[in-house]
């Protein structure tokens, strides 16, 4: 529903792309009443919506340029050069915006992290396991404090993990931290491969 934003002038566009682009960065957003002659209610919300997804998605996937011009198909030109223009002069303020909603859920950052996999082979119940275990050590620091988390866990525990950091990582603001994190050499290893 981008193709809304040619209703107004070009300049005028180019203003509330940056006012949207403020509001995504926890600064003063563009209020309706400024435009509720231009776009309905609806509109108002969908407009703001779609330059809001745009402007997000484009910034943490580091979307070329026909990307995003493939996203604002539906616009003129004028219109179209002026999104993306904002788009790449705020892009890194855009970024940072997200991570520091991302560091906000929590003040823990992972420092480092260590993982062991051993072999249950019996217990005091049963005589024979054979049940592959997993023994995660994160490092975490909070607050200027390094704090160290155990856990151990079996397959179906450590596979529900899995999917749920790999649900988590579909978001786009967590996206981009785990994206940070895959730079620093994060890696998953599945029991499954293993066993």
């Amino acid at each position: 529903m981008v193709d809304l934003l040619g209703r107004l002038a070009v300049a005028e566009s180019v203003t509330l792309c940056h006012r949207v682009v403020d509001g995504l960065c926890g600064r003063e957003p563009p209020h309706r009443e400024d435009y509720s002659t231009v776009w309905s209610l609806e509109e108002w919300v969908e407009l703001l919506h779609s330059l809001t997804a745009i402007f997000r998605l484009a910034a943490l996937n580091n979307s070329s340029d026909e990307e995003v011009l493939a996203e604002l198909s539906g616009l003129g030109s004028s219109h179209t050069e002026n999104v993306l223009k904002v788009l790449r002069a705020r892009e890194e303020e855009i970024r940072r915006a997200l991570l520091d909603i991302t560091n906000f859920i929590s003040s823990a950052m992972l420092q480092d992290f260590d993982w062991q996999l051993k072999l249950a082979l019996s217990s005091d119940k049963i005589s024979s396991l054979h049940i592959p275990l997993l023994s995660l050590s994160l490092d975490l620091r909070e607050d200027g404090a390094l704090r160290s988390v155990a856990m151990e866990m079996n397959r179906d525990e450590l596979n529900a993990l899995i999917s749920s950091l790999e649900a988590a990582n579909k978001c786009p603001a967590v996206a981009w931290i785990f994206w940070s994190l895959a730079g620093a050499g994060w890696h998953w290893l599945h029991l499954s491969q293993i066993a």
